[in-house]
């Protein structure tokens, strides 16, 4: 008896393989994920990041709470918001409240033990120029600074500073003088319950 062994088929598969078939099917796969993507995003809505809002108000009474006296923006324009405080205790204490006006311009004020020039070439610019100067008017029965120095970069950023209890105060950013100015006609260190 003799048994036959079977050998493999030198056959291919039921269908051919081809670099044309490799690029159809590569194409498929590309429009499916293309088509699964579009309409992932179809459904979703536009997408803008708004920076949120927080309550200085509440900070500002905690670190009045810690002994600090902060100087603070009483109330706000309309339409803006105060997007985050930085309070650093110790013996030489820092306070700061960053804004964002209604036409989306920065706006901070900060308060620490430093000096003009420093403090300028920190938050606003090395090369800041002296510009006006701006009192407050008397209309503001107790501003916490009469008389304001003001500054300005190239790059249209512009300060006002004055000392305060022994702290240099910075009012600066990127919106127009005349928002500054209201924010410093705005300072206050009342004690807030």
């Amino acid at each position: 008896m003799s048994t036959q062994q079977s050998q493999p088929s030198e056959r291919p598969g039921r269908y051919q393989r081809s670099a044309v078939g490799l690029v159809t099917s590569l194409v498929v796969t590309v429009v499916a994920i293309g088509g699964l993507l579009y309409f992932m995003g179809a459904f979703r809505p536009d997408f803008e990041v708004k920076p949120e809002a927080v309550d200085y108000r509440e900070t500002v009474q905690s670190a009045q709470q810690a002994g600090l006296t902060p100087v603070y923006p009483d109330d706000l324009p309309k339409g803006w918001i105060s997007t985050g405080v930085d309070v650093t205790p110790g013996d030489r204490p820092v306070f700061m409240v960053r804004l964002l006006t209604d036409e989306e311009k920065f706006v901070a004020v900060r308060q620490e033990d430093s000096s003009v020039t420093a403090m300028l070439a920190r938050w606003v610019d090395e090369d800041t120029e002296t510009r006006d100067g701006y009192t407050v008017p008397a209309a503001v029965p107790t501003p916490v600074a009469r008389d304001w120095k003001g500054y300005a970069d190239a790059g249209g950023d512009s300060a006002y500073a004055a000392e305060v209890d022994g702290q240099t105060v910075l009012v600066f950013g990127s919106a127009p003088a005349e928002d500054l100015r209201a924010v410093v006609d705005s300072l206050v260190t009342t004690p807030i319950d």
